[in-house]
């Protein structure tokens, strides 16, 4: 058989309405088998106790029969083996989720089989589990306590199959619950929430490992936007399952069903438009109210913190750069001036005529930013590189963005440090590189925040790099006309950089506080979220505004005119 999980057109599907499925379910039969029990199950706590098929739009039925529609029954085999689903809040995720598992469980064949759904905290887990037993209470064909063949354990919060004595359990993630699991068929619900966690991925892998040995088996993966930047796990998925979707990787046993705004929508902020909330809430109308969505907006309007975990929660917005109403300015154009042909530095020095440095840097649960903003030789735009290094006391100090800092090391755009002194010395190293290639001004050539730079000075000066050439660059206001000249830099394509991960966050992450005339970021006002690389890079904009001179004039390609990207 040949399929394709990829949905390309995505984007016009999901406004108008259709389903995010591109395909028929592979297997028809096991498909309508599994609607018939899954339809029948009842919603106890929605009036009148409807039954599925009674209660849910076509967009449900066509997740689950994807889902039991990919197992072909002759060989025992699960085509499909892995679904991802991302959807808004209030969209009856956790009951359909206890309902998918439900029907697992009676379909099931595997005798002595464990079916699990994963849940990050104890209030989640109870979400499904409720749910499902209630499901069991209400169909006396079900509930062994009135003559059914489930028996609902309270307690445990399991429900046994009495005829194969498979077990659905509910659990809350850590790792000793899933130690030692072998279910076959998994849930992990809230994933976003897993993609806080440092040890996720290896808490995920110990619990699916049961997958392995079971041919027929599948993990489903349910989640909200997460309420900050994706990360850890939850962005690994996201990422993979968009790329998917977008047929850029091609994986036919994945199927992706994301409820997200087209880029277009987002940026026009068309997400704010009532008339546009069933994008990402297909059962508007039924779990959900356009009415109540709107209310809700206009109360968390002046509230930065609200508005953001309303819009992705509610909305499915993935908070980005330019989603809060104090946000840098530059923010907005930050994406659309990325240029990654200089991710590599020595590429970046090649292209400049000269080239300044600025760090910024703070304790041992801070980050050191270290950027440099270089002059291009053929259009004198301005170009910015930046890479960053923590000690490995802020994975321990602040274990809520060690994820996020370890996707960054992954990438190569920031180091954790072996040794204490490994920052300054590698900051000094890059340095070095500009300085050997005759880009590093004579005087006003390293911009550096005055406060704890002792250490740095010196390292500097042992490499012969100090004196006029070493500058302290006052922070707050005095960085105004930086910040702003940035801001119009970027806006009117004069200013680019090399796409790193890293400053995009740091970006995202800066807030600006109005003094008097002066727009200022500092990091009392971005609070606990990390700006540092942004602040180097500003740095590093004050003393480009300078309007240095290299001293010397390095050799290289883009020295000829006629060379090009194409060339290359």
């Amino acid at each position: 058989m040949q399929w394709s999980t990829a949905c390309v057109d995505w984007e016009q599907r999901i406004v108008d309405r259709q389903s995010l499925i591109p395909f028929a379910p592979l297997f028809p039969d096991e498909a309508a088998a599994a609607l018939d029990v899954f339809k029948a199950l009842r919603i106890v706590d929605a009036p009148g106790s409807p039954t599925f098929g009674e209660a849910c739009e076509q967009w449900v039925f066509d997740f689950v029969a994807a889902i039991f529609g990919a197992y072909d029954a002759e060989s025992g085999r699960q085509m499909i083996r892995e679904f991802f689903l991302l959807i808004s809040k209030k969209n009856s995720k956790s009951t359909i989720a206890a309902g998918i598992m439900l029907t697992a469980l009676i379909r099931n064949w595997r005798l002595e089989e464990e079916l699990l759904i994963l849940a990050p905290t104890i209030e989640v887990a109870k979400n499904s589990y409720g749910p499902a037993a209630a499901m069991v209470r209400a169909d006396p064909d079900l509930d062994a306590a009135q003559n059914g063949f489930l028996h609902v354990q309270d307690h445990l919060k399991t429900i046994k199959h009495l005829k194969t004595k498979a077990v659905l359990k509910v659990v809350a993630a850590d790792t000793d619950t899933v130690s030692g699991k072998k279910a076959g068929k998994v849930l992990i619900d809230e994933l976003w929430v897993f993609g806080k966690r440092a040890n996720a991925d290896a808490m995920l892998r110990e619990a699916t490992g049961g997958l392995v040995s079971r041919p027929e088996g599948f993990v489903i993966d349910l989640s909200t936007q997460s309420d900050e930047a994706p990360a850890g796990v939850f962005k690994a998925k996201l990422d993979y399952c968009r790329d998917v979707r977008d047929g850029k990787i091609i994986d036919p046993k994945t199927l992706p069903v994301i409820y997200e705004f087209t880029p277009a929508q987002i940026e026009a902020e068309a997400y704010l438009k009532p008339t546009l909330f069933y994008v990402t809430n297909p059962n508007l109308g039924r779990s959900v109210s356009a009415e109540w969505i709107e209310d809700e907006l206009r109360k968390v309007a002046n509230d930065d913190a609200a508005r953001l975990t309303f819009l992705s929660k509610h909305l499915n917005v993935e908070i980005g750069l330019s989603l809060r109403n104090s946000a840098w300015a530059g923010a907005r154009y930050w994406q659309s001036a990325a240029d990654d042909t200089f991710a590599d530095f020595q590429a970046f020095l090649d292209r400049c005529e000269v080239v300044v440095v600025g760090g910024d840097g703070g304790g041992l649960d801070d980050l050191f930013g270290g950027a440099f903003c270089g002059r291009e030789k053929s259009t004198r735009d301005w170009l910015i590189w930046a890479h960053g290094w923590c000690q490995p006391d802020v994975l321990e100090r602040r274990k809520d963005i060690a994820p996020r800092l370890k996707d960054f090391e992954t990438a190569g755009e920031l180091t954790i440090c072996d040794r204490p002194t490994q920052d300054l010395e590698e900051f000094c190293d890059f340095v070095e590189m500009v300085r050997d290639a005759g880009l590093l001004p004579a005087e006003n050539a390293v911009g550096l925040d005055p406060m704890g730079v002792a250490a740095l000075v010196d390292e500097l000066a042992s490499r012969e790099i100090g004196g006029k050439q070493v500058v302290g660059v006052g922070q707050g206001f005095r960085l105004n006309g930086a910040v702003l000249g940035a801001e119009r830099k970027l806006k009117d394509g004069t200013l680019w950089h090399a796409g790193q991960d890293i400053m995009a966050w740091c970006v995202g992450n800066a807030k600006v506080e109005m003094r008097g005339n002066a727009a200022m970021i500092t990091k009392q006002t971005a609070g606990r979220a990390k700006i540092d690389l942004l602040m180097a890079a500003i740095n590093a904009v004050f003393l480009m505004s300078l309007n240095p001179e290299g001293s010397a004039v390095a050799s290289s390609p883009w020295d000829d005119p006629a060379y090009s990207l194409v060339d290359a």
